[in-house]
């Protein structure tokens, strides 16, 4: 089992940044992909980021050069900076981690607002 902790979501103006982060506990050896995700009410759960063992980074189109994520194998964290943030932005963000045995972890999400 494995177990996900977000946290850092808030309220932020426009061309704001915030950065989340992921920490994870349990079994996580095995982790081998760690993503961000992001899901507005009545939509589809997007990915955002994701992060694999060997293979490194990868991001939507709408965050690109916006977005960063990384990982902290020593604190078992995942983040995702976030800078120049936009309204569109709005969501919960949730965290993603997958085995090499292919079972899947979800966090328990996070709220990023972005607003005036």
């Amino acid at each position: 089992q494995v177990q996900l902790v977000e946290s850092g979501g808030g309220l932020v103006q426009p061309g704001g940044s915030l950065r989340l982060s992921c920490a994870a506990s349990g079994s996580i050896a095995s982790l081998n992909f760690m993503g961000w995700y992001r899901q507005a009410p009545g939509k589809e759960r997007d990915l955002v980021a994701s992060i694999i063992a060997g293979s490194g980074t990868a991001y939507a189109d709408s965050v690109k050069g916006r977005f960063t994520i990384s990982r902290d194998n020593a604190k078992n964290t995942v983040y995702l900076q976030m800078n120049s943030l936009k309204p569109e932005d709005t969501d919960v963000y949730y965290c993603r981690a997958t085995t090499v045995q292919r079972q899947t972890y979800w966090g328990q999400g996070t709220q990023v607002t972005v607003s005036s």
